[in-house]
């Protein structure tokens, strides 16, 4: 059994093994019904997103939160320097702000994410989140010793727990990078079952909140988030920017309630389970397909719906193929993977569904296909 260095606690847990494993188990078994009488066209349930943690808000949400309307305001890059640079750098790292995270961690954290790249998680998705990892003038949030950290669980998810860190007396966040020594385990939850929270105003899902203390600090510090969802091995990462004591600036949102902003565009991410009938600021949208089998191949034609009250100006899907399945060609479409997962972004002229709408891609793949997998969908 692998322990952590700063809790002292075990990786993995045999009751969150188990629920883990029973959770899977189910999942098959559904999926084998659905296999079994509707062999050729699959309905994909309306997915919701994953979550971050939203105050102290994480660097990326912080971001979305403040420019998401308004991403084409060249202010940003003198007002707000480091989400400037996120978003040149790759401009999913603030639409994507809910995805921010790795599979099959396994418990062992520092060994998946390394030094210097704590707050891209290691740096999950390639260099998406890269620019998150670098110190320097992030806005912060004034907090008191003793304060309030709420997650926002878009899907229900759970955890296994959540480990909050803050970073320790004397680490200067504005010049160094973050490190595991750098920082003090401060809160470690254990379980918390899916839906224990409260709602948020607007959206699904469920917020939950860490009450954390960490005396004797002054000044820019780092909250460090270990979020690890219980429905399975994965793990989300977060860093929130806070400022303790006098001098700091003054609150931007409050802890009570996520308030996304609407429009914009770029790759949001996906999620899995959980039915919605709309997101935030009415976003929904559901993706069915048809797979034309022969056998060694097949050819799968998603269509995404924008089920919600409000025009999608971007969405982005994301699945998982059978073991032996590989695409072999696409259209309408960007695909690239996270780990094992596969992901679609639209291309510039099918990104935009009117309410009501839907668009269409297609791919053709190697290996035995005779349903569809289950897509998870987030509109933006």
């Amino acid at each position: 059994m692998h322990f952590n260095r700063f809790g002292g606690h075990p990786a993995d847990t045999t009751d969150g093994r188990q629920r883990r494993r029973r959770l899977r188990s189910l999942i098959v078994a559904i999926a084998a019904i659905l296999a079994a009488g509707a062999a050729a066209f699959v309905f994909v349930q309306p997915a919701a997103s994953h979550g971050t943690s939203i105050a102290q808000p994480s660097r990326h949400y912080s971001c979305w939160e403040r420019w998401g309307s308004d991403f084409q305001n060249p202010a940003m890059e003198q007002e707000d320097p480091m989400c400037w640079a996120a978003w040149q750098n790759d401009t999913n790292a603030m639409w994507n702000w809910n995805g921010l995270y790795r599979e099959q961690v396994g418990g062992d954290h520092q060994a998946a994410v390394p030094d210097n790249q704590l707050c891209s998680g290691g740096r999950t998705g390639g260099t998406r989140y890269a620019p998150l990892d670098e110190p320097g003038a992030w806005k912060t949030t004034p907090v008191n010793a003793n304060f309030t950290f709420t997650n926002w669980d878009q899907a229900n998810h759970g955890a296994d727990y959540y480990r909050i860190y803050v970073s320790k007396q004397g680490y200067d966040a504005q010049t160094d990078a973050l490190d595991w020594a750098d920082l003090e385990l401060v809160k470690d939850t254990g379980d918390i079952d899916p839906g224990v929270g409260r709602p948020p105003a607007t959206g699904g899902g469920t917020l939950v909140d860490i009450p954390v203390s960490a005396p004797g600090r002054t000044g820019h510090h780092v909250v460090y988030m270990i979020w690890q969802a219980s429905h399975q091995d994965q793990t989300f990462y977060a860093c929130s920017d806070v400022w303790f004591g006098p001098g700091g600036p003054t609150p931007t949102i409050t802890p009570d309630e996520p308030s996304p902003t609407t429009d914009e565009p770029t790759e949001p991410d996906p999620t899995t389970e959980v039915p919605t009938t709309g997101g935030p600021n009415g976003y929904a949208c559901t993706a069915t397909a048809a797979v034309n089998s022969w056998g060694s191949g097949a050819t799968v034609t998603v269509k995404v719906a924008n089920t919600g009250t409000q025009a999608i100006h971007n969405w982005m899907l994301h699945w998982q193929w059978p073991s032996g399945v590989t695409v072999s060609n696409s259209w309408n479409a960007t695909l690239s993977t996270m780990g094992g997962m596969q992901m679609a972004a639209p291309a510039s002229y099918n990104q935009a569904i009117p309410v009501g709408g839907s668009v269409e891609f297609g791919l053709n793949v190697a290996g035995s296909l005779a349903s569809a997998p289950a897509f998870d969908c987030l509109p933006s």
